[in-house]
């Protein structure tokens, strides 16, 4: 989804040291949860979670073994170390509608890239005359643009590298130009940011809207569109602003098109054959957007007259497998990144798990003695609190994952402390996915800086811009905005 998750594991006989690392760090805390000593103050059943919850984030952080499997362990042994009555009780996360939400989701996804209408869109980036600023800036607003129809920040950088990577070649650029090096802090960086707009843009989106109607109140699809939406613009513009003068894109010189076609003279479109082009869209990719199209509609409408978001996102998904449609196929089904509907299902179980024990109040009553929380004023709180997720934010390869663990521990400090829950739900959201300072951090990042000419230093270093501005957009939309809004 919108930050990308990707369920990696070491080959046979190529453990890394950190997968080996993991495994001997998850075996202690198994050992810790079964014959530990229990604090003065904890009980054994707050024992017992934590090291399941703990064992599961080295899991997952070390990734000795698919997400899938650790993420059924994880689940396995909340019922077998008997902090959870029944196995159905352990497993509480998987009956959530986010997981099933998020797996329609994907598979809504896919099915745009594999008609290819995400690419068609693309395909409409150049026009006339045009400087390579200007051709950056139409870069960063189809970015946009398809992010309200391509949920997955990975697939939409996918889709527009190869679009790049043409138009360096086509306009004669040397390599590590300003426009390829700001292309590729866009595709990495900033593109992600767009999926947060709406609550079905993505990933991180989802799991907060759902984080938070679990946990504050319900939140519907236009009322996140309306709190959301110009925060993200406004992180989106000023991110793609400092990708441009981050990298020095050349705004002074003119790429004469003779042709109209945004090529030079003699050269071919950078994007294909225009002939393929003009000849439209296919019937399957004409079957996409009007399910899509009514999809969003009906995610709007339902938002007034209480429709569930996952019941037109299943409709969808159903529409497109039909017989005589078979858009959407068993392959597909096949190719969906379990990994992150099961990483999340258990985490989501062992968060009520943590809830039902006790284990979140005892949380947050240790670190209420570590940290003097009730000598701070409000917005030092939010910002102990955003510097908290940031640090964990920087440990897992998906915004996502970060996300679910962070927010209810997050949320829970708001109740204690008095601090407004939604905002601050909607503040983490912002700053935890905009900020990427490991390339692991982000998929996008991650294959931007594959296929193009950033370097470390480079990711690093916009990374930190990013978060910067984010925590500007969430000062801004904290005092301004949501006020008026909320």
């Amino acid at each position: 989804m919108g930050d990308g998750l990707t369920d990696r594991v070491a080959m046979p006989g190529d453990l890394s040291v950190r997968a080996v690392g993991g495994l001997v760090a998850a075996a202690a805390l198994l050992g810790y949860g079964l014959v530990g000593p229990t604090p003065a103050g904890m009980s054994p059943a707050i024992r017992r979670v934590l090291s399941v919850f703990l064992l599961a984030l080295v899991l997952w952080l070390t990734e000795p073994v698919p997400y899938v499997v650790s993420s059924a362990l994880s689940v396995t042994l909340l019922y077998a170390l008997g902090v959870a009555d029944t196995f159905a009780a352990a497993a509480t996360g998987y009956a959530s509608s986010l997981v099933f939400f998020l797996l329609l989701l994907l598979l809504l996804s896919n099915s745009i890239s594999s008609v290819g209408l995400d690419r068609r869109v693309a395909q409409r980036l150049l026009a006339g005359e045009q400087t390579p600023r200007q051709t950056y800036r139409s870069l960063a607003a189809h970015v946009l643009m398809l992010a309200a129809f391509v949920p997955s920040a990975m697939a939409r950088a996918v889709t527009f590298i190869p679009i790049v990577e043409r138009l360096v070649d086509a306009y004669g650029l040397g390599e590590g130009s300003g426009f390829e090096r700001g292309s590729f802090l866009l595709l990495g960086h900033v593109n992600p940011i767009a999926s947060m707009a709406l609550m079905t843009g993505g990933g991180m989106a989802l799991v907060t809207s759902e984080i938070v109607t679990a946990s504050v109140r319900p939140v519907t699809w236009v009322e996140w569109a309306v709190l959301m939406i110009p925060p993200t613009l406004a992180l989106f513009g000023l991110g793609t602003v400092a990708a441009a003068a981050f990298s020095s894109v050349d705004g002074e010189t003119t790429v004469a098109t003779a042709d109209g076609s945004g090529a030079p003279t003699g050269e071919s479109s950078p994007l294909g054959d225009p002939a393929a082009e003009a000849a439209g869209s296919t019937r399957e990719q004409r079957i996409v957007a009007v399910v899509m199209a009514a999809t969003v509609l009906a995610w709007i409408v339902g938002s007034f007259v209480g429709i569930p978001t996952v019941v037109p996102a299943a409709v969808a998904v159903f529409a497109l497998s039909l017989p005589g449609v078979g858009v959407i196929g068993t392959e597909d089904v096949r190719d969906v990144s379990w990994g992150v509907v099961f990483l999340i299902g258990a985490m989501l179980s062992i968060l009520d798990v943590m809830e039902s024990t006790g284990t979140l109040d005892y949380v947050v009553e240790t670190l209420t003695r570590a940290v003097p929380f009730a000598a701070l004023a409000h917005w030092q709180v939010v910002a102990v609190l955003l510097a908290l997720a940031v640090g964990i934010r920087v440990l897992f390869s998906t915004a996502s994952a970060a996300i679910v663990v962070t927010l209810p521990i997050v949320l829970e400090f708001a109740d204690a402390f008095g601090v407004a829950r939604v905002p601050l739900a909607l503040s983490v959201l912002l700053v935890v996915g905009a900020t990427t300072i490991l390339p692991f951090n982000t998929s996008a990042v991650l294959v931007s800086m594959d296929r193009g000419p950033l370097s470390h230093r480079d990711v690093v270093s916009f990374g930190l811009v990013t978060m910067a501005l984010s925590l500007v957009v969430v000062a801004a939309s904290w005092l301004l905005y949501w006020p008026l809004v909320l």
